[in-house]
């Protein structure tokens, strides 16, 4: 059960960004959070699989990256996250401290394809959050710093499938992948590799 101190963030959290995103026009200035349900049930998802490596791409004000650290903090595992706006990193680095997590999270901030590019991994756990045109080629980066038995997971499948297309057609042409889209919230891309190619 998600403890009292974290589940009033993550509540207040959700509440103002829907409010924030029906009153600004701006793209950018958007929070575009996780629906509930979807961060839910990643949580509970990536904390049965054990996962202790997970990086994800798209922190905005850190909602969902609330839900990745609790699970890493009970898996003992870390969290990197990235996102190109420094503004709404600040937010994600304020929230993070209210839910006594902040320590589980390594917070940078940039162009993600480059910082992607950069990481070390390996990763057990990606989590593709933000730009969709983008992925793709984030993916491709990513692949060597994957571990055998990795999870990709990828938002937004149903409510803007053109952006994901590519996205998806790359993972569809992965060798030794499983794959499967759940239509809950905005629709969740599920990857899973059980073994690395011989």
């Amino acid at each position: 059960m998600i403890p009292h101190d974290i589940r009033v963030v993550l509540t207040e959290l959700y509440e103002m960004g829907q409010k924030n995103d029906a009153e600004t026009q701006e793209k950018s200035k958007k929070m575009l959070n996780l629906e509930p349900d979807t961060a839910q049930f990643l949580h509970l998802f990536i904390q049965s699989s054990r996962r202790t490596r997970i990086l994800e791409i798209g922190t905005s004000n850190g909602y969902s990256t609330i839900w990745l650290a609790w699970t890493a903090s009970v898996t003992g595992g870390q969290v990197i996250s990235i996102d190109r706006d420094p503004q709404k990193q600040e937010q994600a680095e304020m929230n993070l401290q209210r839910a006594g997590l902040r320590d589980v999270v390594e917070l940078k901030c940039g162009d993600a394809t480059q910082i992607v590019a950069g990481l070390p991994g390996p990763f057990d756990c990606v989590f593709f959050d933000a730009d969709r045109y983008s992925a793709p080629e984030q993916l491709a980066f990513l692949l060597p710093k994957l571990t055998p038995d990795v999870l990709l997971l990828a938002d937004n499948v149903l409510s803007h499938p053109q952006e994901i297309a590519v996205y998806l057609s790359a993972v569809e042409a992965l060798p030794l992948f499983d794959k499967v889209i759940l239509p809950i919230g905005k629709g969740l891309s599920i990857a899973y590799r059980s073994r690395a190619e011989s």
